[in-house]
């Protein structure tokens, strides 16, 4: 047996994804199933823990059998996860106690608010790196023990293990011998002091949680146990590289050095800049967590996030009708009067970083009679670039670093008229690379390199198309500054 294999699981908020790589490093077959997303009539998004962890021994099996290579040649897998999806689940039997809450689900807001009304918001962003939000597991934790029959007394006997999606799944696969997480989606849990570099009992205590229930806290490299996929394979391989799947991008991107910030344009996008291995605090509105700890290593990262960059174009085509695949929206700019000065401010629920206004409204700011659907399209692609843009600035500000390149990904990035946009805007260099499961690509790198299996120069790996700013300096000012103007109107507090 001359060749090897790997596996990489990215388990997503829509589906889950195997992933198989030879010992070139090259992606050679993907498979995927997705899962319900579970909403209720308080608009509360769930999903079945279960139901996730057995469509990834599906995928696994499915990736292993379609691509017909031999089991015993596979030596390692690596894991990406959706984040901040929190769950808990019984430690002697592996059964969920509840659905996991999804990140994008709001019901721990009172949690939320009742710790703010502590004042403790500024002393958990002091140790965290981020605002008091429901948005993160800390308070998703604790409404499941407030909340869930029976996840009280199992967290006051030990018996309960609570976390991320990485931490179940490491869980499961490794049949219960393993409950561990990894820097990164630790440092999103709002529970992990980014500074001392473990969980922090104050805060822990502050949301209900008891810090000796919390999973062990290992390097993103390290080996997190082995498994077998319940028997599917002759013998146990190696998990030996786990990440959140945005620091996973950023690692399958090579954003290995101070400096390097890659964008991920999906239904939202997180921007992601590598700022070396001491933390800064944002004072212009980006959070501050871990990009990873390898071999006992750590790499901070700013961190942005917005609700709507993608999803603006799924919004002109499957709501206002404009446009019938997201294709037509590259020819349509193209065609739009390059004299048109409409905006649109896409705040549909509220705007994300650096802005940080949940109450802020949506809004076509400048448009005149001479306005037509190219332009509306127009506006509605440049907004994605717009929003980026913002978050790259503050990021820069904070970092005190000039961004010389963006490396980006995701589908919006074929469109070349958003790329080269882009670049101009951000006044920077935007790679567009010839991979997109970059997500996926991240830990199964981390994983080859802790396994010996290939070097750094696996990061040579991935081929991009390069854009340079050629829009007239002056012209990308007065544009920008017309943006940040259509975004002052739609803010509900002006003085932000």
């Amino acid at each position: 047996m001359s060749e090897k294999y790997l596996i990489s699981i990215d388990q997503s908020t829509q589906g889950t994804k195997a992933l198989l790589f030879d010992s070139q490093g090259n992606l050679i077959k993907r498979t995927d199933k997705a899962h319900r997303q579970i909403i209720n009539e308080k608009g509360w998004v769930s999903h079945d823990p279960e139901e996730i962890y057995q469509n990834t021994l599906e995928v696994v099996r499915r990736l292993v059998e379609e691509s017909g290579i031999e089991k015993d040649s596979i030596i390692g897998l690596g894991i990406s996860n959706q984040r901040e999806t929190s769950l808990a689940w019984d430690k002697n039997t592996g059964k969920p106690i509840g659905q996991a809450i999804v990140w994008q689900c709001a019901r721990a807001v009172d949690i939320c608010e009742r710790v703010e009304a502590m004042g403790q918001g500024e002393r958990i962003r002091e140790k965290t790196g981020m605002n008091l939000s429901p948005y993160f597991p800390a308070a998703k934790i604790a409404w499941i023990l407030e909340n869930e029959e029976g996840a009280r007394e199992k967290a006051a006997e030990g018996t309960i293990c609570h976390g991320t999606v990485d931490s179940w799944l490491i869980y499961k696969l490794t049949g219960g011998k393993s409950y561990k997480t990894d820097y990164s989606n630790a440092s999103r849990t709002q529970l992990f002091n980014i500074f001392e570099l473990k969980w922090d009992e104050e805060i822990c205590h502050m949301f209900g949680i008891d810090v000796k229930n919390m999973a062990q806290v290992c390097d993103s490299d390290s080996n997190f146990g082995e498994t077998d996929f319940e028997g599917f394979l002759p013998k146990p391989i190696p998990i030996h590289g786990v990440l959140g799947d945005s620091h996973g991008a950023l690692f399958g991107q090579g954003c290995l050095k101070p400096g390097m910030i890659k964008s991920t344009y999906g239904t939202g996008s997180s921007i992601m800049m590598n700022i070396g291995e001491q933390p800064v605090l944002s004072t212009h509105g980006v959070v501050t967590s871990l990009a990873w700890s390898m071999k006992g290593k750590v790499n901070y990262v700013l961190e942005g996030n917005l609700n709507y960059t993608g999803a603006v174009i799924t919004w002109l085509k499957d709501d206002l009708e404009l446009i019938s695949s997201p294709g037509e929206t590259q020819e349509l700019a193209q065609k739009a009067s390059k004299e048109d000065q409409t905006y649109l401010v896409p705040a549909f629920s509220g705007l994300g970083a650096p802005y940080w206004d949940s109450r802020a409204a949506a809004a076509v700011v400048g448009m005149t009679r001479t306005t037509k659907k190219a332009e509306l399209v127009k506006a509605g692609l440049e907004c994605i670039a717009y929003q980026i843009a913002d978050v790259v600035k503050a990021m820069s500000e904070d970092a005190g670093m000039k961004v010389e390149e963006l490396r980006v990904d995701g589908g919006p990035t074929r469109n070349t008229y958003l790329m080269q946009f882009q670049s101009d805007i951000a006044r920077a260099a935007v790679q567009v690379p010839d991979a997109e499961e970059l997500s996926g690509i991240g830990p199964a790198y981390a994983a080859g390199l802790a396994l010996g299996l290939w070097g750094p120069e696996i990061f040579q790996k991935i081929q991009r198309k390069k854009y340079t700013p050629e829009m007239p300096e002056e012209t990308a000012k007065i544009k920008y500054q017309g943006w940040k103007n259509a975004v002052e109107k739609v803010l509900h507090n002006n003085n932000k």
